[in-house]
């Protein structure tokens, strides 16, 4: 007798939330499925992948393989550039690292500014991440809204601290998209999303809720996942520590690709309808990842 496999149908589905505009607009979210179930039912959207960009641009990278990729790139606008084409890319996020008052204490206007050069140079979704100072994103985030209006950017992130000030200027004032970040705890992650959901649509950055907004059709979990990769991956020691002092470690440039791909692979397979990453390989192997899952 021939095998029929019993599909898992799920009433609840995970919002769908449009980044962008025109042509290069992308969507993500949007299934009833658990993550790459495809046996179950179509996934119409697949999972996406942007690339990050530091404002400090091409200041501090080690790996030969970024280096070699960003080549010729003057400015943190060529680097975006450039970005653009590489295999598997969908959206930028810009990582505005600088701006932290316990480092460069980068002004807002200086960073506002490169955001628009940015946005006027390409056509991709733009993705904002901020220093962690809450006090320093929550103004940052604010004033690039404002000079992004139109353009349909996603902030990351509103936390229990800030998120009445993220998420009334960005979402509500600017009408752009905030991506919620707490711990990696789901009753944490619900609550933050039912406090900005009084605010305005968000998405979340935790990936514990899927089975939960599916099964259990709990609307303040049924937000689409952006998980940032490549800002923890590459700055772990073992992504940074030079060859001759760990040479039992392998090459520098393949740690930080094999922990890029490692981590990502997990998160999406866990949930996440999106993943910010760095290096050209790891993008290009995660994007064909996606591909044969689907």
């Amino acid at each position: 007798m021939a095998f029929t496999p019993k599909k898992q149908a799920f009433t609840a589905k995970i919002n769908a939330v449009t980044l962008g505009t025109g042509d290069k607009s992308i969507v993500i979210g949007g299934e009833n499925v658990l993550p790459f179930y495809t046996f179950d039912a179509p996934i119409e959207n697949k999972p996406k992948i942007a690339v990050e960009i530091s404002d400090k641009g091409l200041a501090g990278i080690v790996s030969p393989g970024l280096l070699a990729f960003y080549a010729g790139c003057e400015t943190v606008v060529d680097m975006a550039k450039k970005a653009e084409t590489m295999e598997g890319a969908s959206a930028i996020c810009l990582h505005f690292e600088s701006a932290d008052p316990n480092g460069d204490n980068t002004s807002v206007a200086d960073c506002v500014a490169l955001a628009k050069a940015v946005a006027d140079a390409v056509t991709m979704p733009i993705l904002v991440m901020g220093c962690k100072n809450i006090e320093k994103d929550a103004e940052l985030f604010s004033a690039i809204s404002d000079a992004l209006q139109g353009r349909n950017i996603l902030v990351l992130s509103a936390r229990e601290e800030n998120y009445k000030t993220v998420g009334a200027s960005a979402g509500l004032a600017y009408n752009q998209k905030v991506g919620a970040e707490s711990a990696v705890d789901i009753n944490l992650a619900k609550q933050l999303n039912v406090l900005l959901s009084q605010l305005e649509y968000l998405s979340s950055t935790l990936d514990r809720v899927k089975a939960a907004a599916l099964a259990q059709n709990d609307a303040q979990l049924q937000m689409p996942i952006v998980t940032p990769i490549s800002p923890e991956t590459w700055g772990v020691k073992e992504s940074m520590s030079p060859e001759e002092e760990s040479p039992e470690w392998g090459p520098l440039d393949e740690r930080g690709i094999e922990m890029e791909v490692c981590t990502a692979s997990a998160c999406l397979v866990g949930g996440s309808e999106m993943v910010i990453m760095r290096h050209p390989a790891a993008v290009a192997t995660i994007a064909k990842f996606i591909d044969s899952l689907m």
